[in-house]
């Protein structure tokens, strides 16, 4: 995703969540070791530029999330205050 604004639908989700979240359990969400590792997988084939396609799709799928993620958790500690 681009650094530009993110679409609407993104403001959305992520002041619903902000806004109805446990914010210590999301503020210290993190993957689970087994997705944590495939992302590092996936990471260091694209170094190697050994990516099939459907690897690209999720490696960007995980960044999308990652994003969202990044997101959140930065509108609940403007929030916060």
């Amino acid at each position: 995703m681009s650094a530009t604004r993110e679409p609407a639908i993104y403001e959305e989700l992520v002041d619903l969540l902000a806004e109805s979240a446990d914010v210590n359990r999301l503020l210290a969400f993190r993957l689970s070791p087994e997705n944590q590792s495939r992302v590092d997988d996936l990471l260091e084939k694209s170094r190697q530029g050994s990516l099939t396609e459907d690897e690209v799709a999720e490696l960007d799928a995980f960044e999308r999330f990652e994003h969202l993620v990044r997101l959140l958790k930065a509108r609940l500690v403007q929030k916060q205050g």
